[in-house]
């Protein structure tokens, strides 16, 4: 029987001192015209993430690849992929999020390619189509699955705040379905909750204390890391980060690429874990 998603999670977040998930989302039309000069431009993204890798592993106790920006390269997409997978040290956990939601048979397939084909520990599904579009991710021991619960996108409030005949948000009652999914479920079942709304972070927290949360929105989208770990409470927490860490070079940080990615993750990382610093100081 395979390891335990939140046993693994715990072990490498306590061995890393860190809630740090890095989004390897890599868009060519943000890299340095350097990189782009002698590659393609699913050369130049395999490049670019092995660079944010090798910088940032020390700190990050997972990864979550955007499966859009993969898809953007058509028939080199798998590859890049499968390139960027092999270049991620053995305990960070590797999340595709890829926010699946489909009838049954199509996720099935959904369900293999994520957990089979490329081997992820974890991936996001999205629950408008009920339990089972997302039973199949579900029946993956040692595996996760994070639903859309709260997004950080601009007009989520038209659906996501939608009060039901009894006072409860719409966000608050598929978080409590998930929980009942999770207690029936082979893997694990956790939330996506997003940083730009700590308040309704704290009411899912309350709702669903030992859930996983796959926290987006940190950084770049204006969500605050202090606010976050306050309203995340003492349950487990994966917080993501993407364009804030990838393209740092290009904002507050000098320097290289790797240099300032690595940086701009470790300042992260440490307001993170206020427990006290990381344990990762070079």
């Amino acid at each position: 029987m395979p390891a335990a998603f939140l046993d693994r999670l715990a072990a490498v977040q306590q061995e890393k001192q860190s809630r740090l998930c890095v989004g390897l989302d890599p868009d060519p039309a943000r890299f340095p015209s350097a990189l782009l000069e002698d590659h393609s431009m699913a050369a130049a993204a395999m490049r670019f993430n092995a660079a944010i890798i090798e910088a940032t592993a020390p700190l990050a106790c997972a990864y979550k690849l955007n499966l859009a920006f993969y898809e953007n390269f058509p028939r080199e997409g798998p590859r890049v992929i499968d390139e960027t997978l092999s270049r991620i040290p053995e305990d960070p956990l590797v999340i595709a999020d890829g926010k699946r939601g489909d009838i049954g048979n199509s996720a099935r397939f959904y369900a293999a390619a994520t957990f089979k084909r490329h081997a992820f520990d974890a991936c996001t599904v999205s629950p408008y189509m009920g339990r089972d579009a997302v039973a199949s991710f579900l029946g993956y021991p040692g595996k996760a699955v994070f639903v859309l619960a709260r997004t950080t996108n601009p007009s989520a409030d038209a659906l996501q705040k939608l009060t039901l005949e009894d006072g409860e948000p719409l966000y608050e009652r598929v978080a409590r379905e998930v929980a009942g999914w999770n207690a029936e479920a082979d893997g694990a079942a956790g939330l996506v909750a997003g940083a730009t709304d700590p308040e309704a972070l704290g009411h899912l927290r309350e709702a669903c204390p030992e859930l996983p949360f796959l926290v987006p929105g940190v950084g770049a989208q204006g969500g605050r890391a202090e606010e976050v770990v306050e309203a995340a409470g003492s349950g487990p927490v994966l917080v993501n980060s993407s364009r804030s860490i990838l393209y740092a070079y290009d904002g507050a940080y000098s320097g290289g690429v790797a240099e300032a990615a690595r940086e701009a993750a470790r300042g992260l990382r440490d307001r993170l874990w206020p427990e006290g610093r990381g344990g990762e100081s070079g």
